[in-house]
């Protein structure tokens, strides 16, 4: 087989791939791309007004933010001590995103007065907790009072 053959065949063989993966929805041809399973066992939607209501729910409902879904965590999970350490974080940086590489997150809570003042047993509490709700193999989670001074920081 000649060069100028083996480049047509491969041109075609590229061009009936990319259309082959053009036919199909875009979920399923990311999938395809990515190697993923491009059966068609799904439920077909039937694109009817529920299925509309179902997606616009979807949309208007925002995710609830890291620091409601640690303080769930924590009431469903923790200790006494823990979930009244939890009742006082406002908000939680970081801990959406890791690669297990160096991965850190922040905690802010409404406690004040920096180390020497009431927060640093509690942000003892509140690392050991997020220990136990998020996992990583080089994690620091640190703490910080309402002034946003250091209380403690942990492994996760």
């Amino acid at each position: 087989m000649g060069i100028k053959t083996k480049i047509a065949l491969g041109t075609v063989v590229g061009v009936v791939v990319i259309g082959g993966l053009a036919s199909l929805g875009d979920d399923q041809a990311a999938d395809t791309a990515k190697g993923g399973d491009t059966s068609n066992s799904a439920p077909a939607s039937g694109g009817g007004k529920a299925d509309k209501a179902e997606a616009e729910e979807a949309q208007e409902k925002p995710k609830a933010s890291q620091a409601e879904q640690f303080k769930a965590f924590v009431e469903e999970n923790g200790t006494p001590k823990e979930k009244e350490a939890a009742s006082h974080v406002t908000k939680i940086q970081g801990a959406d995103k890791q690669n297990n590489v160096l991965d850190t997150a922040d905690i802010y809570t409404d406690y004040t007065g920096g180390v020497m003042g009431e927060g640093l047993g509690p942000a003892k509490l509140l690392t050991s907790a997020f220990a136990d709700w998020k996992q990583s193999k080089n994690g620091l989670v640190t703490v910080y009072d309402a002034d946003g001074e250091l209380l403690g920081n942990g492994e996760f």
